[in-house]
């Protein structure tokens, strides 16, 4: 589940993300130990870390003036005999404290395919490094990493989709024709395909804790890197002394049924806040039956519309059908305050709002050239289609949204011709194991959001059945990702990393629901 803008439905699990005012230091601290943390070169087993200049972002960024840098250098593939190495880049933003506790906190980005390295701004913003160091580093084949395994062709067409029947069999075969051509560009750098998974991303974890010499540190995950988390626990618990997880994504459940499960939560969730408004549910009365009408109406007749992107003033048209709706309100709780009057907007024949959000965020240049599509393909396909039949992807959209029309049930919200494409990439399917639930006693605090879409606040209970210590915590009224817009979820993650066993939640009861947008 990945981190962009808001109500950018990319494709891939999404999160919109906003933050807090910065307060980045620019001058190193001292850890304990010899030299500080990220400035001496280590080795441990397979994997060096050396120290060195900033991973390469995209952009310049702010909060990463100041940090100790290096490069962390492990095997592609710990099974395979070929001896390539992968390099990852690791930036140590340092502490804002005078004297930081010894216990850093390592980051783990969403997607899957985003660079941690690259949310820095979010993690900062929210005082992950109040009084610990903050260790980002880039999961293999993401953008700051050598090789990065990006794959532009694929964002280019997610863009340009915009102008097409979304669940249209042609689209479909458009779709996996990108995904094929990455694939084969990819493959024919030499990468290893098959080694771009939760099993060596978690190793490379573990390996980076022992490289940068920690006893121990704390864990934070957001959407995608979740899932990360869970495994890490799971298969390299040492050293962990506890763990964040935020916009939670089960491996042992994820999936398109999934997806399809966390939209309705997601949904009814911003529904009802709107009933129980009343100036809202005067003027936009049972949005449930309005959104499934429109979902069956324009799945029969798609609206064709064009907008104007901002950056260029370029016009792309935008073709808005049911599937092309459901993928829209999937992200648009990230501006939940507008949903019920685009809603009732495209009702009365104006498309405008929803298909400006729907297109622009994909034409943006933040959402091309970035995603690793190396490590998207390599986790969703060796890890989840391997263990979910069609006919399960299916019956979780039937059971999720019975009234909508076969076509929209047949492409589960975020994961469009996932299993085409995964023919296409054709991985090997990772062990069973990595579908196994993990029962940890590492204190843990799972989060989630009440109008969480993509992956749905049901997942923190389900989670927290087989983790001995865990604090399960749902933010009301917050979208995907409570950390990146909620002040309340900032207080909670910096109390529990104080205290894990006994994070202080009191912010939780001031807070009071959204105030809807209500039209003319």
């Amino acid at each position: 589940m990945r981190a962009t803008p808001a109500v950018a439905a990319t494709g891939i699990l999404v999160t919109g993300l906003l933050a807090m005012p910065a307060s980045a230091q620019d001058t190193p601290t001292p850890t304990p130990g010899t030299g500080a943390l990220g400035t001496v070169a280590r080795t441990a087993g397979d994997a060096r870390y050396e120290p060195g200049p900033c991973p390469k972002t995209a952009e310049p960024i702010a909060e990463l003036k100041g940090a100790r840098c290096g490069t962390l250098t492990v095997p592609e593939n710990r099974a395979g005999p070929n001896g390539r190495t992968v390099k990852l880049g690791v930036a140590v933003v340092p502490a804002v404290a005078a004297h930081p506790k010894p216990d850093p906190i390592v980051w783990l980005a969403g997607g899957p395919g985003d660079d941690a390295v690259g949310e820095a701004k979010m993690a900062v913003d929210g005082g992950m490094n109040r009084d610990r160091d903050l260790i980002l580093m880039s999961q293999r084949g993401t953008y700051s990493a050598d090789p990065a395994l990006t794959c532009a062709n694929i964002d280019e067409f997610n863009a340009r989709a915009t102008g097409l029947v979304y669940d249209a069999p042609s689209t479909g075969r458009e779709h996996v024709r990108a995904t094929k051509a990455c694939r084969d560009k990819l493959a024919a750098s030499g990468a290893d395909l098959s080694a771009y998974n939760d099993l060596e991303s978690s190793a490379d974890l573990a390996d980076l804790r022992k490289a940068l010499g920690l006893e121990q540190w704390n864990v934070y995950g957001i959407s995608y890197g979740t899932q990360l988390a869970l495994v890490s626990m799971r298969l390299h618990p040492e050293g962990i002394r506890s763990v964040g997880i935020d916009g939670i994504l089960p491996p042992s459940t994820a999936g398109s049924a999934l997806t399809w499960s966390a939209a309705k939560q997601g949904f009814d969730g911003l529904f009802k806040a709107c009933a129980e408004q009343p100036a809202c549910n005067r003027r936009y009365p049972d949005l449930p039956a309005t959104f499934e009408r429109l979902v069956r109406q324009l799945e029969a007749e798609p609206v064709t519309t064009t907008v104007t992107l901002p950056d260029s003033k370029k016009q792309v048209k935008v073709v808005l059908d049911g599937g092309a709706l459901v993928n829209w309100m999937t992200s648009a709780t990230h501006v939940a305050t507008q949903v019920p009057r685009a809603l009732d907007e495209l009702a009365h024949g104006k498309p405008r709002r929803i298909a400006e959000q729907w297109a622009v965020a994909k034409y943006s240049p933040q959402a091309i050239g970035r995603t690793s599509h190396g490590i998207v393909y390599g986790v969703f396909c060796s890890e989840w289609t391997p263990y979910e039949t069609r006919e399960q992807a299916l019956a979780g959209g039937r059971k999720a949204f019975p009234t909508f029309p076969r076509s929209v049930q047949a492409q589960a919200p975020q994961l469009t011709f996932l299993r085409e494409d995964c023919d296409a990439w054709n991985v090997p399917a990772a062990t069973r194991s990595i579908r196994d639930v993990t029962r940890s006693d590492i204190p843990t605090l799972a989060l989630s959001g009440g109008f969480d879409a993509q992956t749905g606040a049901a997942n923190g209970p389900y989670v927290a059945r087989t983790l001995k210590n865990a604090t399960v915590v749902t933010v009301p009224y917050e979208p995907h990702v409570v950390f990146a817009t909620s002040k309340c979820a900032q207080e909670i993650t910096g109390s529990f990393f104080d205290t894990p066993t006994a994070p202080n939640t009191a912010c939780l009861k001031a807070l009071k629901p959204p105030q809807f947008e209500i039209g003319p």
